[in-house]
């Protein structure tokens, strides 16, 4: 943490990153790197940024609170979820996930974000 106060906003990120079907907005703020995930209906990880990330699975551990649409996570150990508004996620390395509908997925992660479909 920083040691001063600071306020940023999504609207005007630091960094913006772009995926197919999806965008990160990346803010700097207190000595940390948030991100906000946006990921449109038939986003699939193993479709839309393993070619980016190089990786079977998404290797980066989020921590993540869930704004709008929903989420479905599949683990390397076979757990799998939907994750909807109001939930929190923390999801170690070794996972997939995709959009489920037609909403599209929102997400705030504390974790994981700075390393999200960099090239």
């Amino acid at each position: 943490m920083s040691d001063k106060a600071e306020q940023k906003r999504f609207g005007t990120p630091d960094e913006t990153r772009t995926f197919e079907r999806g965008t990160l907005d990346l803010l700097r703020i207190g000595g940390a790197e948030i991100g906000r995930l946006t990921l449109q209906p038939g986003w699939r990880w193993s479709e839309h940024v393993k070619p980016l990330a190089g990786t079977e699975l998404c290797e980066a551990p989020h921590f993540q609170y869930h704004v709008s649409g929903t989420l479905h996570v599949v683990m390397a150990d076979g757990a799998e979820f939907d994750a909807k508004p109001g939930d929190v996620t923390a999801l170690p390395q070794g996972h997939d996930a995709w959009v489920v509908g037609e909403e599209p997925v929102v997400v705030v992660d504390w974790y994981g974000a700075s390393n999200y479909a960099r090239t």
